[in-house]
């Protein structure tokens, strides 16, 4: 275990060391000065940091993740993994004020890559990377307890209430719709609505809006009866470690041997992820399994079309939340400066000189892409959900009960339950 943790600790380093650092973090010009008494309005953002001081947050961000994946594996401690919780809500999310977030960084990824006048902050990139590789090789140990979002619900967590397996599988098809209108929105440099639609950053800055503040809230209550909610069904970062995770070479087990099926870990994993025993008597016949498999591969591609129409029917709506599309279709309707109906926007695109024929001109390209993103988006949506459909179909063979790599959030709350201690294998 040491000795893959220090790989993984030289390898990123490496590539940290390889990338150019896009934005720089000093403030280079100072404010203007206003001879109208206008004052600035104070930011409710972060302030920008020194470069040392985002350096220093990857470095405990890696530090955080090898600990509690250390915790996680080889100590099996539930109680390790809650200190590091409460270190990650107070660091990540109090004192860094949720920002830069992991969950958020695929935005900026997804914009350098569709941009590329578009500079990566370092911090941005690494936040992305780095959880991300962590996963591949010890499953989701970010989620666990590193991530302030999932810190936070999971350490107000009283009473688990487990969800009927339909209802989770339903629930769970939105973080893929949230990901894909997420990836869309920032891929035409529209807009980052995980950053601005975040019910728990406004929580960590105390300057929420009364909106943001009441779906905070419902999240926070919800996260009392059920298991991490935002994690597990509107998260677009979950979806990607989801993916990693399921092919992770060292992965939490429920217990440190062979499992003695003594079932007191049945109900115990509060998001549902443990996967009971199936035996060859309690498996539907061949011939059915087969037939329904083989039905569910015609639907799949009908799926995907259908999907893929209907987003590209719904571009024009999906376009209509870029600036620049929004600015056109004022122009358009005949807002005049002079009649008193034009917006702000509009008088300062008819103060800047620009021609209004290149202004349509980006606008209509914008929406080419909308109507290319939106065929893109349904289609991933018509596949996931297929997919998900043909998954219930699949029934794999088990003699244990073990944790579902990709649903598993390794909160290590399972771990309590198992009668087998690593002492009593020490002692055999």
């Amino acid at each position: 275990m040491k000795k893959w943790l220090t790989l993984i600790t030289l390898f990123i380093a490496m590539c940290l060391q390889g990338v150019e650092v896009g934005a720089q973090q000093q403030q280079r010009f100072p404010k203007p000065e206003f001879e109208s008494g206008y004052t600035q309005p104070v930011t409710t953002v972060p302030a920008a940091r020194a470069d040392f001081l985002a350096y220093l947050d990857i470095l405990i961000l890696i530090g955080a993740l090898a600990l509690i994946s250390w915790l996680i594996l080889k100590k099996r401690s539930r109680r390790g993994v809650t200190w590091v919780s409460v270190f990650s809500l107070l660091y990540f999310g109090f004192f860094r004020q949720g920002c830069v977030c992991s969950v958020g960084s695929l935005q900026n990824i997804t914009l350098a890559l569709f941009r590329p006048e578009y500079s990566i902050p370092l911090s941005a990139l690494a936040f992305f990377v780095i959880p991300v590789v962590f996963t591949l090789f010890f499953g989701r140990t970010f989620c666990a307890g590193v991530c302030p979002f999932g810190a936070l619900q999971d350490l107000i967590l009283l009473r688990p209430l487990l969800l009927k397996k339909w209802l989770q599988k339903l629930l769970g098809l939105i973080p893929f719709l949230y990901l894909g209108l997420a990836i869309l929105y920032a891929a035409t440099a529209t807009d980052f609505i995980i950053c601005r639609y975040d019910p728990f950053i406004g929580i960590f800055r105390f300057d929420a809006t009364f909106t943001m503040f009441i779906i905070g809230g419902i999240f926070l209550f919800v996260s009392l009866f059920v298991a991490r909610p935002y994690c597990r069904f509107l998260c677009p970062y979950g979806v990607l470690l989801s993916w990693v995770s399921r092919v992770s070479k060292y992965h939490l087990t429920i217990s440190p041997a062979s499992c003695t099926q003594c079932r007191l870990c049945e109900n115990a994993c509060p998001v549902g992820a443990i996967q009971k025993p199936m035996t060859e008597k309690n498996m539907e016949s061949r011939p059915t399994a087969v037939k329904r498999f083989m039905l569910l591969s015609f639907v799949l591609p009908a799926m995907v079309v259908l999907g893929g129409w209907t987003g590209a029917n719904f571009h024009e709506r999906l376009s209509a939340v870029n600036p620049k599309v929004q600015l056109a279709h004022e122009l358009l309707a005949g807002k005049d400066n002079n009649s008193g109906e034009a917006s702000d926007e509009v008088t300062a695109f008819r103060s800047s000189g620009k021609p209004v024929e290149e202004l349509y001109s980006e606008a209509a390209g914008l929406v080419r892409e909308f109507y290319w993103g939106g065929w893109i988006l349904g289609g991933f949506i018509g596949l996931v959900f297929g997919l998900t459909l043909t998954g219930l179909s699949v029934f794999r063979y088990r003699e244990e009960y073990s944790p579902h790599k990709g649903e598993c959030v390794s909160c290590a709350r399972c771990l309590a339950y198992c009668p087998v201690s690593v002492k009593d294998i020490k002692n055999r």
